[in-house]
């Protein structure tokens, strides 16, 4: 009996063993995996800005690395554009020839051709003077009955054709004097205007070629290497803005109400740095159902959506770097 006792005591231990082990893991499961997390943790950023160019191109030269300090202004990098420098040329060209036929309307006719009108009116004045005193003859022997009807209107008609030719002499030395007319002296100017335009234009693009900085800032990032060709828009390098430095925080939305009002000020924990700093929340949004969202609709509730917090740290000049990690305690 005692031995039947001992091994019914001994297959009883490890199931006692057993059970203790399942309920030790429960009560640890009940008390603390279901308690919800205790802190949120977010990442440092800073505005950048994307230097691009407006015209294709070679990378010909950098004049800054990665982590560079740089001014408004400054000259980045200096891009190869074969290309646009040959437009230029035919641009300037272009201009050159507008501007002579500009020149030449304004100018009007040459000396010589002056000269040559007021000869051709001088001569045709004459011309009239001697059908004019011609006419005085004729008509003075018409009247004394001595030549015809027919002899008078032939020297008339020879008058009034002197008279015809000294007028359109006149006016061909007014216009050589007076040059082109009023609208071919606009169309010239506006020929060139079009021409200077374009050059304008032109110029625009090789001004392009050089990459100037907007902002004050420091160089986080270059992509294409000298010698590579970028395409028009196509980004060069990233300039990120220090005096804007901002934290992101991702937070469920059952625990969003004590971050979501705009100008709350938070007490955030940098671990990098070993010290708290100050933030202000500027900008509440949700993600999208793409997002991280937790389930609970199996517990009867609902499914808790996630929410981007950012936040602007009070002094802007704490040494928080971009991708810092931001802890909140609650």
């Amino acid at each position: 009996m005692d031995t039947e006792n001992k091994r019914s005591g001994s297959k009883l231990i490890p199931i006692l063993a057993f059970s203790t082990v399942i309920i030790a893991v429960g009560l640890y499961g009940f008390f603390f995996l279901n308690q919800e997390d205790n802190i949120i943790q977010g990442e440092a950023d800073v505005t950048e800005v994307r230097i691009s160019s407006k015209v294709p191109g070679r990378i010909a030269k950098y004049l800054v690395d990665e982590g560079s300090f740089v001014k408004q202004g400054d000259t980045l990098a200096i891009l190869s554009i074969p290309d646009v420098e040959a437009k230029l040329a035919q641009a300037s060209a272009a201009e050159q020839g507008a501007a002579a036929q500009n020149k030449k309307a304004i100018k009007g006719a040459r000396t010589e051709q002056i000269q040559g009108a007021f000869e051709m009116w001088q001569k045709a004045k004459v011309g009239v003077d001697i059908a004019q005193k011609s006419f005085t003859r004729v008509q003075n022997l018409f009247d004394k009955g001595v030549v015809t009807a027919q002899k008078r209107d032939e020297v008339e008609a020879q008058l009034n054709a002197a008279i015809a030719t000294e007028k359109a002499a006149k006016s061909q030395y007014n216009m050589a004097v007076n040059g082109a007319e009023r609208e071919d002296k606009e169309a010239a100017l506006a020929l060139l205007d079009r021409a200077k335009g374009a050059v304008a234009e032109v110029e625009s693009y090789i001004a392009e070629s050089y990459l100037i900085s907007p902002i004050d800032g420091k160089v986080s990032e270059k992509f294409p290497n000298v010698g590579e060709l970028v395409g028009s828009g196509a980004p060069i390098m990233n300039i990120a803005t220090l005096d804007d430095k901002w934290g992101s925080f991702n937070i469920r939305e059952d625990r969003l109400k004590d971050y979501k009002d705009i100008g709350k000020t938070l007490n955030v924990y940098v671990p990098a740095l070993d010290k708290d700093v100050e933030m202000v929340v500027y900008y509440v949004k949700d993600l999208g159902s793409y997002a991280a969202w937790k389930a609970t609709k199996t517990t009867g509730q609902y499914d808790r959506k996630t929410f981007e917090v950012r936040a602007r740290f009070k002094d802007p000049k704490e040494d928080v770097l971009p991708g810092m990690s931001l802890i909140i305690k609650k």
